[in-house]
């Protein structure tokens, strides 16, 4: 017996369908969600985000957060918010005298430090 598969691509704000749409992962304070927007829509999420994003003390943060990802349905992984994996954040703080818990958020001070040595 002979199978088709069909694949399609819908907008998660519209609701339309199109062989556009991208997958764009947004992460605030650790918890994201994950958008298959049209161009159109994730050009207006930019717009709308803009005055965030280029404010004077916003400050860009290292690792391979994905901001969209080739149509088509290929997905890139993630890391978490910061981009740094939190074990290896703590494992760093703790061999360097800083104070850190096993769990819950790493102090913002420690992340920025970590960050400055590597």
């Amino acid at each position: 017996m002979a199978q088709k598969v069909v694949t399609t691509y819908v907008d998660d704000l519209t609701g339309e369908e199109s062989e556009e749409i991208s997958t764009h992962t947004v992460l605030i304070d650790g918890a994201g969600v994950e958008l298959d927007l049209s161009p159109q829509n994730y050009d207006q999420l930019l717009e709308a985000l803009s005055p965030y994003l280029n404010a004077k003390g916003a400050r860009r943060v290292r690792g391979s957060v994905t901001h969209g990802s080739a149509a088509r349905g290929k997905r890139r992984s993630t890391t978490p918010a910061g981009g740094q994996d939190t074990a290896e954040i703590r494992a760093w703080a703790k061999e360097n005298g800083y104070e850190v818990s096993d769990r819950g958020r790493v102090p913002a001070t420690v992340r920025e430090a970590y960050e400055k040595a590597n």
